[in-house]
């Protein structure tokens, strides 16, 4: 039986193989010269890139950008059962006998002329308040962080699906030949806590072929891994290697006719030209003393989110494609007031500052920026409420993102929440629609960008979305 099965296996091998050569000789080409490989726009296109600002844990709301203030004359009493309306909660409040709301213990005020209003937390973002397009009405079917997660970045809450920046990556190519089209920066919140992982398959390709999955940086020793040559190897030598491997997989290819030998061949010529490319990127000798006073004292130190935006402007102007940050620590289900100050002190001012940063070089026009977590926090207090101190359980009903450049209308404030930020009250944008919108402003049709895998066409949104036209210029 078993040799049975090896022959059947190996005519099917043979067979694929020799039916996929044409392909993968073409896919080959296109690897090795991603300009080949990046396909025209479908629509027109405002974005040429995208630098993805996400914050792990799901920040407040209605402590950062949904003003309730009538609500301080509620503290303490019950949320209404005609607001919860039974829906479903996490099991951390789900027996709680009381659900006393909270009411923020920041001040707002309006900022610039889009009047946009904002928590105290947030000084410098009010700044470019009217560059800035806050979405109030995002909403969400998962209510715990992994599958929230999953679902924002990859269209569905279970595992297997490729991320946000993998679709772009596989729709649009690559602007730089010696940079990865998506690349991963991670910092660690000065709230964060110790149970907030993130899983590398947030940035993976799934079932796209690998060479879109995003190349995660680190913050100490070599930037990407395996980017310096082991002692005794200099670059000729390395050349030779490669060379030699390229061969040799050429030559697998063509028994097994596996796209994915092609796929290995180029990320090895990609990895190779990295050697280069990635210590000028990372080196920020050159910067000059104002522009780390505008990201701020954490600038210098790498690894912080501070550092990490700044890096994300320097890969948009060498055309990374989708520069992702995340940043963990909002998971406040205790001690809110003292954690999102810390949070906020973190995150504040980078933000602002890759904003201001990217429009004084021209680059905001045709780079999106998009901020926010999986979802919000509850209304009603997680354990007991005290006077100045409360948590706040996750809440998918309801939560707060933003969005700035690379064709979106600035200084604009889209939905709203009922009057205890529990639900949407008009214009709802869900996870599907945010994508959509984002592909869009890349020039791409979410409906469009397909992928055929165990003979069903998949995409981002999988079959739902809408482009969100009115948050467009």
């Amino acid at each position: 039986m078993t040799l049975q099965f090896e022959h059947l296996m190996l005519e099917r091998r043979q067979f694929l193989g020799h039916s996929a050569m044409g392909v993968g000789t073409a896919a080959l080409a296109s690897l090795l010269n991603p300009e080949l490989r990046a396909e025209s726009p479908e629509t027109e296109s405002r974005a040429k890139r995208v630098i993805y600002l996400f914050m792990h844990g799901g920040p407040s709301q209605m402590d950062l950008f949904d003003q309730k203030p009538h609500l301080s004359k509620l503290q303490g009493t019950e949320l209404p059962a005609s607001v919860r309306m039974n829906q479903r909660l996490t099991g951390m409040t789900s027996k709680q006998k009381s659900f006393p709301v909270a009411s923020s213990v920041f001040k707002f005020r309006r900022h610039g002329q889009s009047g946009a209003s904002l928590s105290e937390l947030l000084p410098h973002l009010g700044e470019v308040a009217d560059d800035v397009c806050l979405i109030k009405s995002m909403h969400t079917e998962a209510i715990n962080h992994d599958p929230a997660v999953t679902y924002l970045q990859t269209g569905h809450q279970l595992p297997g699906r490729p991320s946000l920046g993998s679709w772009a990556s596989y729709g649009l190519g690559s602007e730089n030949q010696n940079l990865p089209a998506f690349v991963v920066l991670l910092s660690r919140g000065s709230a964060a806590r110790p149970d907030d992982p993130l899983h590398s398959r947030l940035w993976g390709s799934a079932f796209l072929p690998s060479n879109h999955q995003g190349v995660s940086f680190r913050s100490s020793g070599d930037p990407a891994l395996y980017l310096s040559n082991p002692p005794g190897i200099d670059a000729a030598t390395r050349r030779r290697m490669l060379d030699g491997l390229a061969q040799l997989n050429r030559k697998q290819f063509a028994v097994a006719g596996d796209p994915e030998i092609n796929t290995r061949i180029a990320q090895f010529e990609l990895a190779n030209r990295m050697q280069t490319s990635v210590p000028e990127l990372t080196d920020l000798s050159g910067e000059t003393k104002e522009t780390f006073d505008m990201y701020g004292v954490d600038a210098r130190r790498p690894g912080t989110f501070a550092a990490n935006c700044l890096q994300a402007r320097r890969m948009a102007e060498r055309g990374v494609r989708f520069i992702q940050l995340y940043h963990r620590g909002w998971d406040q289900h205790y001690n809110l007031p003292s954690d999102l100050r810390l949070q906020c002190r973190d995150v504040d001012q980078p933000s602002a500052a890759l904003i201001k940063d990217l429009k004084q070089r021209g680059l905001l026009e045709d780079t999106l920026i998009v901020w926010g977590g999986e979802f919000g926090r509850t209304i009603y207090s997680q354990g007991k409420l005290e006077t100045n101190n409360y948590g706040r359980d996750h809440h998918g009903r309801c939560f707060t993102m933003w969005l700035a450049g690379g064709g979106i209308k600035p200084g604009i404030t889209f939905g709203e929440t009922d009057n205890f930020s529990y639900n949407v009250a008009s214009n709802p944008v869900h996870v599907h629609d945010l994508n959509a919108t984002i592909l869009h402003c890349l020039g791409v049709d979410h409906k469009k960008l397909t992928f055929k895998f165990k003979g069903r066409q998949y995409r981002l949104t999988d079959v739902h979305g809408n482009v969100v036209h009115d948050v467009l210029a």
